[in-house]
């Protein structure tokens, strides 16, 4: 096993984006995401990385093959529904770069490749000047019947990355969901938020 972290901006990874695509798919359709996506729909999500100045991928290959992928970008060229909260509650988007997804095959956790995607993306934002980060996670109930046994969540992880949950701060994003007949449902993320120190 030999594991290669690479950090790209820009189209850099845009031969890798097909990959990408399955690798998200296979990934956010297990809890809590419950995500029943299709390839033409992640290409195109994350082609509007590959063209938005100032993004960020950062790709972890195992022998030749992609098995995780971070993203970011400045908040001002995000997805409307994450931009709408932060216009609401009256904040500068352009003070603020989001982190978008982090997807990892099972096999490859627990390695500190959780911690090298928020160094690798947080480094790359104060390289442009951003010292406000944001990212935000799906909601679900403690009783979701889909829910695994012995699940925990990222929160006490995220928490130790300087992180703050802020429940006031939410979006609202539909998908097509694990169990829907390929429908759509609305679901309810919210934010978590840190400041990093200016030099």
């Amino acid at each position: 096993m030999s594991i290669e972290v690479q950090t790209l901006t820009g189209g850099e990874a845009s031969r890798s984006l097909a990959e990408l695509a399955r690798l998200r798919i296979e990934v956010f359709r297990a809890y809590p995401y419950l995500y029943d996506g299709d390839e033409t729909s992640e290409e195109l999500y994350l082609s509007s990385y590959l063209k938005a100045k100032g993004s960020v991928m950062v790709l972890v290959w195992n022998d030749g093959e992609v098995v995780g992928v971070s993203t970011g970008l400045p908040l001002t060229d995000a997805d409307e529904a994450f931009r709408q909260p932060f216009e609401d509650a009256g904040e500068e988007l352009g003070k603020w770069f989001y982190f978008g997804e982090s997807v990892l095959r099972k096999d490859f956790r627990g390695r500190g490749l959780g911690h090298r995607f928020f160094d690798e993306r947080e480094s790359h934002a104060m390289k442009l000047g951003f010292h406000k980060l944001a990212f935000c996670s799906v909601l679900r109930p403690e009783d979701h019947p889909l829910k695994p046994v012995g699940h925990r969540p990222h929160d006490l992880f995220w928490g130790k990355r300087g992180f703050i949950k802020q429940p006031a701060l939410r979006a609202k994003l539909a998908w097509p969901q694990v169990g829907s007949g390929g429908e759509e449902v609305e679901n309810e993320l919210v934010f978590w938020t840190r400041c990093l120190e200016q030099p």
